[in-house]
Order: structure tokens, then C-alpha cells, then sequence
């Protein structure tokens, strides 16, 4: 049988996860210092939410959700995104008129085509703030993903932000948009004709060049804002105007039906084709409409997979790596009571016993493949003399025979 991953559903290996442990310990470090505390959801959910929430006109429902039957033939998804399943486990809670700042992480799952920077099983972290109307937490959240991009060493970046008012003003404009695109049909791929009946909105962020060439003269998403809401999306562009590149972009909607109010989202050119690697926004109505009271609710989500293809790899500790070899008959107890006392005496330095008979040809071969930077070698010569051979394993290095007070001292001052 030829065992493979499913397509789009990547293995991580050891030396692929550097990068992430890094990430994830910034992100875990970054959130505790903002009072952000973590919440966990279920991988799977009813297939009901995420079509109540994230609305059967969008691509994640209609084409990319992983559903199927469970034994008593109820419909359960594997979770595509993270901000339903958290207003979900608010409203079962009964918590809707407390305040929360939450964030999550783990995988997510969309029937997607696999292609760079785009997987079927990817990762998310995400923060949600609840219970707090439009304001001051726009301003944080851009704030903290600023401050974590700085922290990761990204240089190249942009991040576009809108505002799509309230769902009333969503529906005028939508209507609006309609009535202009309907005479030209003919014009539309017919992904956009498929959208221009099912949620028009989508239409503004078509890839078709013939799309967008007849959006040039369609009404103006910011024509049908209030004047409050113009103001407040001006006065977040120029806040952070000395701190990064934001832009106000019209045509940025998002692609769930729940955003209302301020939406944004981060590019690198970077990244290719697939140059997004966070975006989020305000979803006021998400808990009314999942059958909970009104709630205030703001949020955003980073893709891990994405993020860690910007980061610096100067980011990365590199730690000095010993390897300790034993020639001969081991004595179990000895050897590990050696390697017990180095590790505590200092946690910063990887200490690799080597536990395999072999030759100290092949062991040396090994520690070199590896990278390690210095040996403590203990064969049948040096157990008679109670003494530990420390090698040096760069081209030039050297080797002496310590006692094991001098080792240690050796060990804690790498």
C-alpha cells in the first residue's frame, strides 16, 4: 500500500517547526501582555453554524467546506475559520453581555485547490474582542498587529482598511451595485454573474479585468457611508500613518457576510500571488445572528503558514550543540546522571546523548551532520582516569581531557 499526506495537508517536520515555536511563543508572550486570554474550540462544528455565519453565498460554504454525516445522519464541518465557533461558545455560555478578549489557534480545514501559500490544512491564530463597540479596540488591534509584525522582523508590508458601515448601508449599496451591473451582463465572467445574485458585494474583489474595468464607473462604496464613519476611517489612516503603510481601499470587503463596519487586511509582495497574511474586521450582528443577544465583536486572524514565510531567520536562537558519546559498555545509571547534571547546568545548551553502539568514527560523522559544535567523548581510557575527552568539532578545533568539576565549568559557560 502506497501510504501519502492528503493533498494540501502538509507534514511539519523538526526543522520546520523552529520558525513556529518562535511564532507561537511571541504570539502567546504579545497577547498575555495585552490581558488577551486564550479560549478552545472544537475541530468539528455543525455544518449550520458556519452556514449561518459565514453565509451560503460564500466560496468556504458552497465549495470548500469539509461535511459530512455523523452516525445519527446530523451534518458536522470541520471548523474553515475561528470566529464562529468563539461566538458560539460564548452564547452556550450564556456570556454575550460580559466583555472578552480571547484569542485561539490551531488548524483549520478548506477543500481549497493546493497551490503556494494556500493549503487544505492550514493555521490560524486569532484574537476576538467582544463587548466592545466601535472605538478604541480598532485602534488596539491594529495597533498589536503592528507591533507583532515588528517583532518578527517583517520589513515589506501594507495593510488596507475600509469601513462597510452598518447592514443597512451594505444593503443600499449592494442594491445600488446591482441595478449598474445588470445591463452588462455580457461584460461579467460569469463567477461574477453567479455573485451578482447571491451577494453583490463580492463582486468588488473580482480577479477579472473586465470586471474591474466596468467597476471603475459603478457607484462608491464611501458615497453611501454616513459621514461619521468616513471621518472615523480617515482618522485610523492617518494615526498610524508614521508607524507603517495604510491605505484606505473601497473595493476591500472581506470574504465572509459577517463583517460590518471597519475591515482590513495586511499584504507582503512577498508572498506571490497569495500576498495576505492577516485581515479581520468588526461583526456587530454575528451573535444576534447565531441566535444569541447583540453583541459587540471585533477581530482579526494571522495564517501562520504565510506569516512564518516573512519572518527573519535571525529570529532563530542558535543554540550550541553538544554531543555526548559513550564508547563501550555503558553503565545506564553513570551516563544519564552525567547528562542530567550538564542540563541543569545550563538549559540554554542542547545536549544530544547519543545512544546507539557504534564506532567513535561514526558517531563523529553523525555529531558533524548534525551541527554540533563540541563532543564530550567517554571510552574505555577515559573511564580509568575518571576524565571526559571535550572535542571541539569546527575545522581548527582542539580537544583536552577535563575532570568532571572542569567540565561542568566548561559546559555552564558555553
Amino acid at each position: 500500500m502506497d501510504i501519502q499526506s492528503l493533498r494540501g495537508m502538509p507534514d511539519l517536520f523538526p526543522e520546520d517547526l523552529e520558525k513556529w515555536h518562535i511564532l507561537e511563543s511571541t504570539l502567546a508572550t504579545l497577547f498575555n501582555s495585552l490581558g488577551i486570554k486564550e479560549i478552545r474550540t472544537p475541530l468539528l462544528e455543525s455544518t449550520e453554524l458556519f452556514n449561518r455565519s459565514v453565509g451560503n453565498s460564500s466560496d468556504i460554504v458552497n465549495k470548500e467546506l469539509y461535511s459530512f454525516l455523523d452516525r445519527n445522519d446530523k451534518s458536522i464541518s470541520l471548523r474553515p475559520e475561528g470566529s464562529a465557533s468563539v461566538i458560539r461558545a460564548i452564547i452556550q455560555k450564556k456570556q454575550e453581555h460580559e466583555k472578552h478578549k480571547l484569542w485561539y489557534q490551531g488548524p483549520m480545514f478548506r477543500y481549497e485547490r493546493p497551490q503556494k501559500g494556500r493549503f487544505r490544512q492550514f493555521h490560524q491564530v486569532g484574537v476576538e474582542y467582544l463587548g466592545y463597540e466601535e472605538g478604541l479596540a480598532e485602534y488596539e488591534l491594529l495597533s498589536m498587529l503592528i507591533q507583532l509584525i515588528g517583532q518578527l522582523g517583517i520589513k515589506s508590508y501594507k495593510i488596507k482598511i475600509n469601513h462597510l458601515g452598518d447592514q443597512d448601508t451594505k444593503e443600499n449599496f449592494s442594491n445600488a451595485l446591482k441595478l449598474f451591473l445588470e445591463p452588462h451582463l455580457d461584460v461579467l465572467h460569469e463567477k461574477d454573474v453567479a455573485r451578482l445574485h447571491s451577494n453583490p458585494l463580492r463582486i468588488l474583489d473580482s480577479k477579472e479585468e473586465s470586471t474591474q474595468a466596468l467597476l471603475l464607473k459603478a457607484p462608491k462604496f464611501q458615497d453611501f457611508l454616513s459621514s461619521e464613519s468616513l471621518t472615523y476611517l480617515t482618522q485610523i489612516e492617518e494615526h498610524f500613518a508614521d508607524q507603517c503603510e495604510m491605505v484606505i481601499d473601497s473595493s476591500l470587503v472581506r470574504g465572509l457576510d459577517y463583517y460590518t463596519g471597519i475591515v482590513f487586511e495586511i499584504i507582503s509582495d512577498d508572498l506571490g500571488a497569495q500576498d495576505s497574511f492577516s485581515g479581520g474586521g468588526r461583526y456587530d450582528g454575528l451573535s444576534n445572528e447565531l441566535g444569541g443577544k447583540k453583541m459587540h465583536a471585533i477581530g482579526f486572524a494571522i495564517g501562520l503558514e504565510r506569516i512564518i514565510d516573512l519572518m527573519s531567520m535571525e529570529l532563530v536562537p542558535l543554540l550550541q550543540k553538544v554531543a555526548l558519546i559513550i564508547m563501550g559498555e555503558q553503565d545506564q545509571q553513570k551516563t544519564y546522571k552525567i547528562a542530567h547534571v550538564l542540563r541543569e547546568a545550563n538549559p540554554n545548551v542542547i545536549l544530544d546523548a547519543f545512544l546507539s553502539e557504534s564506532s567513535l568514527k561514526a558517531h563523529l560523522k553523525r555529531a558533524n551532520k548534525h551541527q554540533h559544535d563540541f563532543a564530550i567523548i567517554v571510552g574505555e581510557e577515559e573511564r580509568e582516569v575518571d576524565s571526559y575527552l571535550w572535542k571541539d568539532l569546527s575545522p581548527e578545533g582542539s580537544q583536552e581531557l577535563l575532570q568532571f568539576e572542569a567540565l561542568l565549568k566548561k559546559y555552564k559557560n558555553l
